[in-house]
């Protein structure tokens, strides 16, 4: 987690991310032993703390009509970002994996994954290695969407392809979480090469 904390940043883009994705019901998690709300094949994950990652899995989900799934902790992480980062880097360090509040109840009946996350410390935030050892990816396509606070995609591509082996993968798209304004233009193009 390379970017500074922005309270003012963090409001506007909470506030960017709720309309994203207002009225968006989730993939029913497998604690609610409830089903999946349709019958689609494509489903878009992510993890988020500023809600950057939020606003770009809202692009995708309302561009190709997918079902939608937010990662997140049974613990939430704190509020203050600087004991989020020392938490983080303690896990990772230690190399623990914190647990899930909830799973995808079917994973298997999806045939594509998109996965967002920020890159936290040069590398994939612990609780995303958490879903990705978790689920089954075997067979699927992975399609990465990663931001980041402008260091880059760090080992991202490296813990992929080690915990989602047996995916099929795509090309990711890495974009700078501080872009909000071109969020959803590079997002759509980025879309349209996927999909042709």
């Amino acid at each position: 987690m390379s970017e500074e904390y922005d309270p003012a940043r963090r409001i506007l883009l909470t506030a960017l991310a709720g309309l994203t994705l207002a009225n968006v019901p989730l993939v029913a998690a497998a604690s609610d032993n409830a089903n999946v709300l349709s019958n689609n094949r494509t489903l878009v994950v992510f993890f988020t703390r500023s809600g950057n990652t939020r606003v770009i899995a809202g692009v995708i989900h309302r561009s190709l009509k997918t079902d939608l799934f937010e990662i997140e902790p049974a613990k939430p992480y704190p509020e203050d970002y600087f004991q989020t980062v020392a938490q983080a880097k303690s896990e990772h360090d230690r190399g623990t994996l914190p647990a899930l509040k909830n799973t995808v109840p079917d994973m298997a009946g999806y045939q594509t994954v998109y996965l967002g996350f920020p890159v936290w410390g040069t590398s994939v935030p612990p609780v995303v290695q958490t879903f990705l050892s978790t689920h089954d990816l075997a067979g699927k396509l992975l399609i990465p969407f990663i931001t980041h606070g402008g260091y880059g995609k760090g080992d991202s591509e490296d813990v992929l392809a080690r915990l989602a082996a047996d995916a099929k993968r795509e090309k990711p798209l890495v974009i700078e979480g501080s872009q909000e304004r071109r969020t959803t233009e590079t997002v759509t193009s980025w879309l349209e090469t996927v999909r042709s």
